[in-house]
């Protein structure tokens, strides 16, 4: 039998989208996911349900607190879990047929089970029928995701201390819940269950909440998200944390005794990397458990591939499926597709938070002369008629040129803006060409124009 063109090791974001553009380009392609249904992580149990459940969350805790404000007066709201859940299953239902029906039309050899490189040009596949099978691969392409990290001295059981896919699926509102890690997972969580009633503490071991994002904008984050009634606790780590009679006893250092219903542990997450059979294929792990990739996302091995979470940079879908795209046209023989300057980072809490390119910390470490325009979403008009009026978008530039090297943004929409920010900043543009670019009125993006124009004053 003729060897594949490309054996995809998982069928996630990043998998699915190099496989599906492989076979689209005419490469026989195969690809291996545990799950019956192609999507990985994101579809299943992460970016999809967590935004399902931050969307009815924050629709339940406007009808509660929020609607007198716009003349809607609503009496005796009150909260149907079980129907929010069904509703979360449903878009995950939904999307996940529609990638399942785009894998059936195309031609590509779907496999369910687990997969183990055994050379640089083989993997087998354990099928969950039983099945023992050996696939030969011109290119095999490692794309199996991460996984959550447990906190070492206290493991998940799943039932009180959880991660983030449990606490996605609880069958009840909590009373209270720790939550260990104070990232976009343990933010966004939080928010979804504080909302619906819960009283939630989060540990962050650093100095301030989401620290790989600009410092100014979080800073005002967090003050936004304690008035909101999330407690936010920074540099402050967890001691010890186990199981209790009513739920979980906790340990803070500096010294600290904390009782909560249940703890989730949103500390990162681990490259899925283990028991593939890279090492014995040859393929270098660093410490952290990911592969070294070069700019065309190939190992020390020439044959085999990597992208995504299983490869150093964010842990965001979106590189993964950019990733996917362009290797999936560079094996084909297109010409190398130009890799993103910057990747947007969104924390979907309420407002929104979005970092994309270098951060004020990264500028000021790095010695570099650079200028700073800021635009508050009081000022802008949709903002104000929507009632959104929290929020800041802060543009960072080259002081001589102008190049747009950074842009942090918390407010309604910040998510959409960041693409905005994302293309200006890969295409190379300055704070002129953004404040020359017309933006409808009245739309939020109108505040990227302003801290454009504020910058070029600065």
């Amino acid at each position: 039998m003729d060897p594949f063109d490309l054996v995809v090791l998982g069928a996630g974001p990043g998998g699915s989208t190099a496989a599906l553009r492989a076979a689209e380009l005419g490469m026989k392609v195969a690809c291996i996911d545990r799950r019956a249904a192609p999507g990985g992580t994101c579809l299943h149990i992460g970016c999809i349900p967590s935004k399902a459940l931050l969307e009815s969350s924050r629709i339940f805790a406007l009808a509660r607190d929020d609607m007198a404000r716009h003349g809607v007066v609503t009496d005796a709201v009150r909260l149907d879990l079980a129907t929010m859940m069904k509703r979360k299953d449903r878009a995950v239902r939904q999307l996940a047929r529609g990638l399942g029906s785009r894998f059936a039309q195309s031609t590509i050899t779907i496999l369910s089970g687990t997969a183990r490189v055994e050379s640089p040009t083989s993997v087998r596949v354990d099928g969950t029928d039983g099945s023992s099978r050996l696939l030969h691969a011109r290119h095999i392409l490692v794309a199996t995701g991460s996984r959550p990290a447990p906190l070492p001295f206290a493991p998940f059981d799943g039932e009180r201390i959880l991660s983030s896919e449990e606490a996605l699926a609880l069958d009840r509102v909590p009373e209270s819940l720790l939550v260990v890690g104070a990232g976009a997972i343990g933010l966004e969580l939080g928010s979804v269950w504080n909302r619906l009633g819960t009283r939630v503490t989060l540990v962050e071991a650093q100095e301030r909440i989401l620290p790989s994002m600009d410092a100014a904008i979080t800073e005002e984050a967090a003050d936004l998200f304690t008035r909101q009634g999330l407690a936010i606790r920074t540099n402050t780590t967890v001691r010890s944390l186990l199981p209790a009679l009513s739920g979980v006893s906790i340990t803070l250092d500096p010294e600290e005794a904390l009782d909560a219903s249940l703890a989730l542990v949103a500390i990162g997450r681990t490259p899925g990397t283990r028991g593939l059979g890279l090492e014995e294929a040859g393929v270098i792990l660093r410490p952290d458990g990911t592969v070294e990739v070069d700019e065309t996302l190939t190992t020390n091995v020439p044959t085999i591939h990597a992208l995504g979470d299983v490869t150093p940079g964010p842990m965001v879908a979106h590189r993964a499926e950019e990733e996917g795209m362009a290797l999936a046209e560079a094996l084909s023989g297109r010409p190398a597709r130009k890799r993103p300057a910057a990747i947007p980072e969104v924390v979907y809490t309420h407002p929104e938070v979005a970092s994309v390119g270098r951060t004020g910390q990264d500028l000021q470490e790095a010695d570099e002369s650079f200028s700073v325009g800021t635009f508050s979403y009081r000022a802008n008009g949709r903002a104000r008629t929507a009632g959104e009026t929290h929020g800041t978008v802060r543009m960072l530039c080259r002081r001589e040129s102008g190049a747009l090297l950074g842009v942090h943004i918390l407010g309604a929409g910040a998510g959409d803006l960041a693409n905005e920010a994302s293309l200006a900043i890969h295409q190379g543009c300055t704070a002129d060409d953004l404040a020359a670019s017309s933006h409808a009125h009245p739309t939020f993006g109108e505040a990227l124009r302003g801290a454009a124009l504020a910058a070029l004053s600065a």
